[in-house]
């Protein structure tokens, strides 16, 4: 209440009047009722767990009776069930308002209030109620209701708050006209303690004098007289015990002094009652029983402390409790589930606390309903048991089905298998089978049926869930082969499926081996072939053949010494795969390989057969037997033509030849050499008779060795002329003939073509005449040029007088010339070198292509920024170290992650192991599997459990989160994807929330890149002309406008406009109406008033007819002088003040322009103003020129309002500035407005300039400083907080939209959905224990998210920093080269040799560079590849830029078909952007240097964290080591000695393979701890032979446990629960 007086007070010594005693009585009584309803409020809030509406809302919550109804039900359940509520999600009563049936919740409510006993003086009507007659004794029964169920213990007891709570006048006054409405008189609240008591006592007089003893006892303070005062029958007290009267002594005198003191406050001395200081008699028996029940539940608390179930049970049947449903034969599962309650609570509290009584009665229920479930399961199993041996698989089924036994799925058609199956079971465990065992086997036996179905319906998907369950069991199960089994496994089921026979588990466990093993062998066969391929390329004939052998690769007959041929053939077959093919890196297939590994075996053996053909061939020729040599010329293997066995004896003597024609003296050598076809050589030893592909090293070749091609020359020469002579010799007679016929043709031809001649070359005949007459004229003409050259001396010196006189005097006048005008041809000779040199100079800048012989002309300026080539080097070398750093502090972030996830393990596994050790003395064979369940961290948590699956859920939002939040094309994308309606929605509940409203810079950086990314999509979809911005509804432009108005905009508003509307509304004679009629009507009205008589004007009148009389034309002009004054003090204020206008805005106003301009070429800049002009003046200040109050311009008073001439001055200015802004004039419609339009022309260009300097703002990356390195530096990672709905939703939309956000596939947007998966729901994101609470809106729980870049890190290309630096390189050197090297192109430059006068001028130059260099400083002498080139010779500097060059081309960064005019552009672009391109690097380098020293402090903070990690992990390792007090200071601790029989029996101990269990009782594990805390050492013994060691460390447990392994291997044989490993550990060895 905003005092207790709202109204204008008046001092103390005024004298109120009647009528304000009467308002200020009215008001006292509003304030009392709403306290009233405040109280009622807070009470039944109490008691719901809900949140209510105001109190000036609470009484028509009321009426549809579902609040009352639920607060029947919590005292009266069994009258008031909830099923019974009608509406009790009240959405009828929101969508059509009240209905009949409600009525029926108000009646329940009675009917529960007269069920528990409270008086019916108190009822209300059901009318009262539903149609809000009396809502006053409403109220007043609920509070009568509140203190009759404190005093039953029921309820707790209503605060008054008389006093405490503040309203604000208007409630006050709504509240008063209400109850005047009711014309009722509030009820008297303080009485109803003493109406209660008269109501239930027999005789009040009596109640009412113990009651005012109790009071009085209670104020003395001693405890004796107390408790004597509540014993007295006539109070009827119930409940007393005496050991509590210290307490009831204690709580008493507290509620009676609040009671007083809320009294005093209310200070109403007229209607004082005793009880309004004293307690009553309900009030007394409240407290009394609220200390009973504290005292019942430390009782409760004490037996759990104990851990006793008799005690527990004891105190739950206190009638003081009232527990409902509370068991004899339950107390073991009350003091478990107890136990676990009270444990859970100390937890989330951090201090152990007293249980609720409500928290004990659902600890009761629960317990209750666990102990009923335990015995239903007990009993299923035994009927399960029954079942089995009876060997009905139908009814083993049917019993296996029944949910009491709490099994997984089973499936009926498979019954016989179950049946089979497990009673194989129950016959090897030689008794019952357990729950635990069934379970498993179910499970198994489940999965194997659901695989077998899905073979049968060739199911794949379903074939691969069921046989990746981890209930199947089936071992080294691989993701890549899943097809392979699943075919394998179908042909499998075929052959089984003639027999209709499920396969059993061990047939889908030898076949998923059998396909690993194949595809082993495949995948060997794969490497073997690539390791040929990898040899082939490196061109390593012994790497081939190793390659070859390979056991893995499959070639049969490979052998050493063909090694070489099988290398040829194999680099010749893949040389001519990659031609055929078209791709270069062509590899060879197995089956390609064995081929040609077979065609060298051919080659080999063929050639081996003719090597020994030819051999025997030279023996026989040596032997001297025709017969013999012509047999062996035959041999098919030498493969001889035209051997003639005619010729025996001629061979043999032209083979004798030419074997003594070869013959050396002293040539012994035994190596000879055949050529094959394919140009290969084959080497033969004469005397092993072996052959090899490879030259023998220090082999020398027999000379004399005739080879194949020797001896077929010879034998086709000797066949071609055996077969010319007997040719010749059967066709004598015909030749003869022939040779006739041939020399008369021959003598007849010669004939004719003499004749011819003759005939034909008469013309010739008459040159050759000619040519006679030439020679003699020729000859007289030499005779005369003789005579000449024999007086040459004279004639020339004749000549050279005569030339040289006249050349003198041509030079003697010139040069005069010259010399009377050598100024003017100085000035002249300047004149054109400048204009040529400014003309090179504009095509050096505007052309795009620049000639060579320009670019050689300007060259000289690279000479002065050698040192760029440098500080360009310097450059990449910074950016090579910071991406280093980065990828460094990336590992050190991922360590402390590790680390973090191990403290977090070891912390948990400690809380953990708290509610194991309350169970590890009933450790039994039933409930190891409820053991180690219970081990399992985090098992039903919400996102932010410490579980792998779960952190891998929250990583992969935070990675989502991040990219939406850095990426703005998604979000932009996203929002014109949602209906226009839910945009704005969409933007404040997630966008808003994503960017923390732009609460630092990093945030508002991003915004803007967002609006800036939304407003482009939004102009290149949706805009179809520069008009269409103003004329709709941009989306953008809307939520642009509305965020920086509403917000931190406000301010800025306020600072433009609040002054000028402030004298605006300060001026009260201030009168803008520029409307004729209006004037005209308010001048009749001044008249008349003044008067006192009626105007003969006519009232009613057109614009033009008020126009017409001078009285309203004076008050118009007057009006529009007064709006132009006004108008201007606006405009000053806004023009001057652009630089306060939110930089938000002003950077989107440029987009704005910046991008119409860029779609709209064709559009005018006017039109493009007149859209920018409407953002910043129609959309962001118009509406606060309009209505100030709105937007919080100007300080109102409360309920306060501007005054019709105000807001009628306001909106006329708003009205001018907006005509000026958009360009507008007045038309004819305001034919009187027309005299402004000149102003409006003059104040458009001033909004014109105005618009300029509001687009004039620098970048965003200027103005928040943030660059691509702003988030690798930060320490601190970016938080957003975003509530579970707004999660989920955004996950929908993206889901939904992601084809049209990401159309690329390989985009990261597709990527992070795909590692979220399916879309979850609000309770798998909060966790079962939150979603368990119905009182929660679980959408409205919010969550905090780290922002991480899972792809964080700048990847540099180390081919692209090579390119760069070969570019520089060659650009350096080139540059040199064109200083001193003349050419019209490159290659002419390049190709041409240099001079001595080009070499000596290089040389010059290198020397001052040299130079240069020696005052370079010494931290820039780091980079020696690229200056080292500078100081090559001229002629070497010509061959590495050739050679360069063609390294560029083929990495395509130049050409040679345009003469390399790239290359040439990049210097040219070098000369241009030099002082540029020196202040870019400059500042590129200072940010790199701040971002590299920035990293290096990242860096030792993590270094540091790591550090404190590390010391926190060695810290709780040794606190989890037993103290020096119990084991003993320097003792060692003992080693624990187990058999596998008893950890097979505790459940440590699963099984040991190859191992029957009967010798279990052999094998022994010695466990021993380490000298390091959480080392443990395991050794295996057999029949006391130690076997093997193994080293265990605890946080290798710990990190399987976080993984999800439950069962792990030791010494690769022995297989062991890892939760009851670890919980066997903490028992014995840690402090657990």
């Amino acid at each position: 209440m905003e005092g207790r007086g709202t109204g204008p007070g008046r001092a103390t010594y005024e004298r109120l009047t009647a009528e304000e005693m009467d308002e200020q009585r009215r008001q006292n009584v509003a304030y009392e009722y709403l306290c009233r309803l405040e109280e009622a409020k807070r009470w039944i809030e109490a008691c719901l767990k809900e949140e209510l509406p105001s109190p000036v809302e609470l009484e028509e919550s009321l009426r549809n009776g579902v609040l009352l109804a639920k607060l029947g039900h919590c005292f009266a359940p069994s009258v008031v069930p909830l099923k019974k509520i009608y509406d009790v999600e009240q959405l009828r009563y929101q969508a059509t308002g009240l209905h009949f049936r409600h009525t029926d919740n108000i009646n329940f409510w009675l009917s529960a209030v007269a069920h528990i006993g409270l008086p019916s003086t108190f009822f209300p009507e059901t009318t009262d109620i539903y149609d809000k007659k009396n809502m006053p004794r409403v109220v007043y029964c609920i509070h009568a209701l509140s203190l009759f169920l404190f005093r039953l213990g029921l309820a707790p007891q209503i605060h008054d708050l008389y006093g405490k709570v503040k309203f604000t006048a208007e409630e006050l006054s709504n509240m008063a006209s209400e109850l005047a409405k009711y014309g009722l008189q509030l009820p008297a609240f303080s009485k109803i303690g003493g109406i209660l008591a008269n109501e239930l006592s027999v005789d009040e007089a009596a109640v009412h004098a113990a009651v005012l003893a109790i009071n009085e006892a209670v104020e003395r303070g001693v405890v004796k007289d107390t408790l004597a005062a509540l014993q007295n029958p006539s109070a009827l007290l119930g409940n007393l015990r005496e050991p509590l009267a210290a307490i009831y002594q204690e709580l008493l005198a507290q509620a009676k002094m609040e009671k007083a003191a809320n009294a005093r406050n209310r200070n109403d001395g007229e209607n004082q009652d005793i009880y309004d200081c004293y307690l009553t008699q309900a009030e007394i028996q409240g407290n009394i029983n609220h200390v009973n029940v504290h005292g019942a539940l430390e009782v409760v608390d004490d037996a759990l402390e104990r851990q006793s179930p008799e005690a527990l049970l004891e105190a739950l049947q206190d009638p003081v409790l009232a527990l409902q449903g509370v068991r004899r034969d339950f107390a073991d599962w009350y003091l478990e589930q107890l136990s676990s309650d009270r444990e859970q609570k100390a937890q989330e509290l951090g201090l152990v606390e007293l249980l609720e009584k409500e928290e004990v009665q659902a600890g009761v229920a629960a317990a209750n309903i666990k102990g009923d479930q335990e015995q239903a399961m007990l009993q299923a199993v035994q009927r399960i048991n029954k079942a089995i041996r009876r060997g009905v698989a139908a009814d083993t089924v049917k019993e296996l089905m029944c949910p009491e036994a709490q099994l997984p799925p089973v499936y009926p058609f498979a019954s016989a298998v179950y049946q089979q199956e497990l009673a194989v079971l129950q016959r090897q465990q030689q008794g019952e089978l357990g729950q635990e065992e069934l379970f498993v086997a179910v499970e198994m036996l489940s999965a194997v049926v659901l695989i077998n179905r899905a073979l049968e319906a060739k199911d794949a998907s379903s074939f691969w869930s069921s046989l990746v369950n981890p209930a199947t069991g089936l071992a080294e199960v691989e993701g890549e082969n899943a097809q392979r089994y699943f075919d394998t496994l179908v042909k499998l089921q075929q052959v089984h499926g003639m027999d209709g026979a499920f396969l059993s588990w061990n047939d889908l466990q030898a076949t998923v081996s059998q396909v690993n093993a194949r595809i082993q062998e495949e995948t060997s066969q794969v490497l073997a072939v690539s390791l040929i391929n990898e040899a082939l390329e490196q061109n390593n004939p012994e790497k081939t053949l190793s390659s070859l052998l390979l056991p893995a690769a499959g070639l049969d007959d490979v052998s050493l010494p063909v090694a070489p041929r099988y290398h040829l053939l194999l680099v010749a077959a893949k040389k001519q795969k990659a031609q055929v093919t078209g791709d270069p890196g062509a590899v060879l297939w197995l089956e390609e390989i064995r081929q040609e590994v077979v065609r060298a075996n051919q080659d080999t053996n063929t050639a081996q057969r003719m090597a020994l053909g030819v051999a025997a061939i030279n023996q026989a020729i040596k032997e001297g037997k025709a017969a013999q040599t012509e047999r062996v010329l035959r041999n098919p293997s030498v493969g001889l033509r035209w051997v003639v066995p005619d010729c025996a004896d001629r061979y043999q003597r032209v083979l004798e030849d030419a074997m003594a024609k070869k013959r050396r003296p002293g040539d012994t050598a035994l190596w000879v050499q055949h050529d094959m076809k394919d140009g290969t050589a084959y080497y033969f030893h004469l005397q092993t008779f072996q052959g090899t592909w490879e030259r023998p090293p220090g082999c020398r070749l027999n000379t004399s060795h005739l080879t194949r091609e020797e001896i077929q020359l010879a034998v086709t020469k000797i066949t071609a002329a055996h077969d010319r002579q007997q040719l010749w010799k059967a066709n004598v007679g015909f030749i003869i003939r022939l040779q006739a016929r041939l020399r008369g043709f021959l003598v007849r031809q010669k004939f004719a073509e003499r004749s011819h001649f003759l005939r034909t070359w008469l013309p010739a005949i008459i040159k050759i005449q000619a040519h006679w007459r030439g020679y003699r004229q020729r000859k007289i003409y030499l005779e005369r040029l003789q005579y000449l050259k024999a007086n040459m001396n004279a004639v020339i010196k004749i000549q050279a007088w005569t030339r040289m006189w006249a050349a003198r005097r041509r030079y003697r006048r010139r040069l005069g010339y010259f010399q009377k005008n050598v100024n003017s041809i100085v000035k002249i000779q300047a004149f054109f070198r400048a204009r040529k040199a400014r003309d090179d100079y504009r095509m050096l800048v505007r052309a795009p292509h620049p000639p060579l012989s320009v670019v050689r002309r300007f060259a000289h300026l690279l000479n002065q920024s050698h040192q760029d080539f440098l500080a360009e080097a310097e450059l990449l070398k910074l950016q090579e170290e910071v991406v280093r750093k980065i990828r460094s502090n990336q590992q050190l972030e991922q360590d402390l992650n590790l680390m973090d996830i191990k403290i977090g393990l070891l912390v948990k596994n400690r809380i953990t192991l708290q509610e194991v050790v309350s169970h590890c003395k009933k450790l039994t064979k039933k409930n190891k599997e409820q053991l180690s369940d219970m081990m399992v961290l985090d098992k039903q948590k919400g996102l932010k459990s410490l579980s792998k699956e779960k952190r891998q859920k929250l990583e992969a939002y935070q990675h989502l989160f991040y990219l939406l939040q850095t990426q703005p094309i998604y979000l932009a994308k996203l929002i014109f994807q949602m209906p226009q309606n839910k945009t704005t929605k969409f933007m404040e509940s997630v966008i808003f929330s994503l960017y923390n409203y732009a609460s630092n810079r990093r945030e508002a950086y991003l915004l803007l890149q967002l609006f800036k990314t939304a407003l482009q999509e939004e102009i290149k979809s949706k805009v179809e002309q520069p008009q269409d911005m103003v004329t709709g509804n941009p989306t953008v432009v809307r939520l642009v406008v509305r965020f920086y108005r509403n917000g931190r905009g406000q301010s800025a508003l306020r600072e433009i406009l609040g002054k000028v509307i402030q004298d605006v509304l300060e001026d009260k004679m201030l009168s803008i109406h520029t409307d004729p009629v209006h004037l005209y009507k308010s001048w009749i009205n001044q008249t008349e008033a003044q008067t006192g008589q009626r105007s003969h004007l006519p009232y009613d009148i057109t614009p033009e007819q008020a126009l017409s009389h001078p009285e309203v034309q004076r008050r118009l002009d007057i009006s529009l002088r007064n709006l132009l004054a006004m108008t201007d003090k606006f405009l000053a204020a806004i023009i001057s003040s652009v630089d306060q206008i939110p930089y938000g805005m002003r950077y989107v106003a440029k987009v704005l322009k910046t991008t119409l301009a860029e779609k709209f070429p064709d559009a005018t800049e006017n039109e493009v103003y007149k859209v920018v002009g409407n953002l910043l003046y129609y959309r962001f200040l118009n509406p606060a020129v309009v209505a100030p109050d709105a937007f919080d311009i100007v300080a109102m008073a409360a309920g306060g309002a501007l005054a019709t001439p105000q807001r009628h001055a306001l909106g006329a200015v708003a009205q001018l500035l907006q005509h000026a802004a958009a360009g507008k004039a007045f038309s004819r419609e305001s034919q009187h407005l027309r005299v402004l339009n000149d102003y409006l022309e003059e104040t458009h260009l001033k909004f014109r300039r105005f618009i300029c300097r509001a687009c004039h703002v620098p970048e965003p990356e200027e103005r928040f400083a943030m660059d691509e390195y702003s988030d690798m530096v930060a320490v601190a990672k970016p938080v957003v907080y975003i509530t579970v709905g707004e999660l989920v939703n955004t996950h929908r939309l993206l889901l939904e939209h992601q084809d049209w956000i990401a159309p690329d596939h390989c985009d990261p947007l597709h990527e992070l959905l795909e590692d979220l998966g399916e879309l979850p729901t609000v309770p798998d994101l909060i966790g079962e224990n939150v979603a368990a609470d119905g009182n929660v809106d679980l959408s409205k729980l919010e969550v905090s998210l780290t922002l991480t870049n899972k792809f964080e890190g700048l990847e540099t290309d180390a081919d692209d920093t090579n390119a760069r630096s070969l570019l520089l390189s060659t650009k350096q050197m080139l540059a040199d080269i064109m200083q001193v090297h003349s050419g019209d192109s490159l290659k002419e430059i390049l190709s041409l040799s240099a001079s001595r006068e080009q070499e000596a001028a290089h040389k010059r130059l290198m020397c001052r560079r040299q130079a240069c260099e020696a005052q370079t400083p010494e931290s820039l002498r780091r980079h020696r590849s690229l200056t080292a080139h500078s100081l090559l010779p001229l002629a070497e500097k010509q061959r590495r830029v050739l050679r360069n060059l063609r390294r560029l081309e083929g990495l395509g960064l130049v050409s040679a078909s345009d003469s390399y005019q790239g290359l040439v552009d990049e210097l040219a672009k070098d000369i241009r952007n030099q002082r540029r391109h020196r202040q870019r690097r400059k500042a590129e380098l200072v940010k790199l240097q701040a971002t590299f020293q920035a990293l290096s402090t990242k860096t030792t903070f993590y270094e540091e964290q790591g550090d404190y990690y590390s010391q926190y992990i060695r810290a709780c390792l040794d606190h989890l080591a037993p103290s020096s007090k119990s084991s003993g200071k320097g003792k060692k601790q003992p080693s624990l000695h187990y058999t596998a029989a008893q950890l097979l029996e505790k459940g440590v101990l699963v099984e040991i393979e190859d191992l029957p269990t009967s010798h279990f009782r052999n094998v022994i594990f010695d466990i021993t701890p380490g000298d390091e805390a959480g080392k443990f050492e395991v050794n295996a013994r057999f029949l006391g032979v130690d076997m093997e060691r193994f080293q265990l460390h605890y946080q290798d447990l710990l990190q399987l446990q976080y993984e999800g392994v439950a069962v792990m291997k030791l010494f690769n044989k022995a297989k062991v629960n890892v939760n009851l490993l670890i919980f066997l550990l903490n028992k014995k060895f840690l402090r657990k």
